[in-house]
């Protein structure tokens, strides 16, 4: 395949892995890996959907924060299907203090042509569904069509994430996102004890994953991945993350922000 040359967001996306490189687990394709909504050094959840973000519904495109148990939602199955639980979850900023969990934007149109349809917000470790994989938004970060951000105005941060019966593939704002990836309990939710007296405390078996997740686990498997793209220019040995980078990071240039 075509050579892949250090663009300026590969670039910049060099610096940044570069300046993380430090305490780092691999690379892991399998869909097995499935903590994906937990932060592997905090143990805390942050795989949700921001205040606002609309949802492909039954009824339509509805704000996730108007969405209640028993709606359907549209799934990549083509089936609509029930939400079983809503999980909500809020952080105040203390003045001069850093945001925890900054929301990730998916500029309108940064995926593809049509893809999303509209500014989507999702917390960092939130997976969107390309290429048959799942892959952390986080991990898209381009600086420019993909950044760390939040909607002018807003003060605090407002997440919501929708669990279905099982694992699935959603559509948030017309981008292919994922439910909720229940592997053990919910209690990173500020309102986890709703689910308890709506269930009680099921002793249920973790969720498996809707498809593969690929993600990375720490800034040094990251640089390693980058590096050895840079040093294949013949052969195309880019992950899953890479080639969907690339991809977006070509067209970021085309984005209206």
């Amino acid at each position: 395949m075509g050579e892949h040359k250090l663009t300026n967001p590969s670039r910049r996306q060099f610096f940044r892995l570069a300046a993380a490189a430090a305490g780092a687990l691999p690379f892991s394709g399998s869909s097995a890996n499935a903590m994906t909504c937990v932060n592997p050094y905090t143990k805390e959840w942050y795989c949700c959907f921001l205040l606002g973000t609309r949802i492909l519904a039954a009824a339509g495109e509805i704000p996730v924060e108007e969405i209640a148990i028993g709606d359907r939602v549209k799934t990549d199955r083509g089936e609509y299907s029930p939400v079983k639980w809503i999980g909500r979850r809020r952080f105040k900023n203390a003045v001069g203090a850093t945001w925890p969990f900054l929301p990730i934007r998916i500029a309108r149109h940064a995926l593809d042509e049509r893809t999303p349809h509209a500014d989507l917000y999702v917390s960092p470790s939130h997976c969107l569904y390309i290429d048959g994989v799942l892959i952390p938004a986080d991990h898209l970060v381009n600086d420019l069509s993909i950044v760390p951000a939040l909607p002018e105005g807003v003060e605090d941060i407002e997440y919501f994430h929708l669990e279905l019966e099982t694992h699935e593939v959603i559509y948030a704002e017309g981008a292919a996102v994922e439910t909720l990836l229940v592997t053990s309990d919910r209690d990173g939710f500020n309102n986890f004890v709703d689910y308890e007296r709506l269930y009680g405390s099921e002793n249920r078996e973790p969720m498996a994953p809707y498809a593969p997740i690929a993600r990375y686990n720490g800034g040094r498997s990251e640089l390693k991945g980058l590096l050895r793209r840079l040093a294949s220019p013949v052969v195309d040995i880019r992950d899953p993350i890479q080639v969907a980078y690339d991809r977006i990071a070509a067209r970021a240039g085309e984005v209206v922000i």
